[in-house]
């Protein structure tokens, strides 16, 4: 088990440093590097996973297929991810019952995400990632490694926009709100 927490703490880290470099190289002035639809997303690999909850419990990915999803790969120590996530909460509660469903990707242990995830309130779901959540970041288009990094996918099942860094409230509404 401890090796296990481990390789988390040195996945984190390595994702912290590509995270921090992202940050800091391609912002564009507002803390995000926005590339649009990316091709290279494999939205099958995406809807495949399952990922304990933060009550461990697996929690398929395809279950919110049909919805606009936007799925957020994120640590609680990320200081651009903290940045977005009260973003991420407005929109949740304004267009979760139009059918927009955010998803918490957290690349960190189940503890230390618990945590932050009561101390700000999320209200949409949480799963942790593990070593596991490198590779399906990866395979969401994350080619940077950077954290955050969110993956837009529209009702049909297809990428639609995806960000490195920390995205503005009022940016990703701009994307979301179309598909809904």
């Amino acid at each position: 088990m401890k090796r296990h927490h481990f390789l988390i703490v040195i996945a984190a880290a390595l994702f912290g440093i590509a995270g921090a470099f992202v940050y800091r190289e391609i912002g564009n002035g507002n803390g995000s590097a926005i590339t649009g639809a990316n091709e290279e997303a494999d939205v099958a690999a995406v809807m495949a996973a399952a990922l304990p909850d933060l009550d461990q419990k697996p929690q398929p990915l395809k279950q919110w297929q049909g919805k606009v999803m936007v799925v957020n790969f994120w640590a609680p120590w990320c200081p651009p991810c903290r940045e977005e996530i009260p973003g991420f909460i407005a929109l949740q509660k304004k267009y979760g019952d139009k059918g927009l469903v955010f998803v918490g990707i957290a690349l960190d242990e189940a503890s230390r995400v618990q945590a932050y995830a009561d101390e700000i309130g999320i209200n949409y779901p949480v799963l942790i990632g593990g070593p596991e959540g490198g590779q399906l970041s990866s395979a969401a288009g994350n080619r940077l490694g950077g954290l955050p990094y969110t993956l837009i996918i529209d009702r049909q099942g297809k990428a639609v926009a995806n960000f490195t860094g920390a995205v503005p409230e009022k940016k990703l509404e701009d994307q979301i709100a179309p598909l809904l």
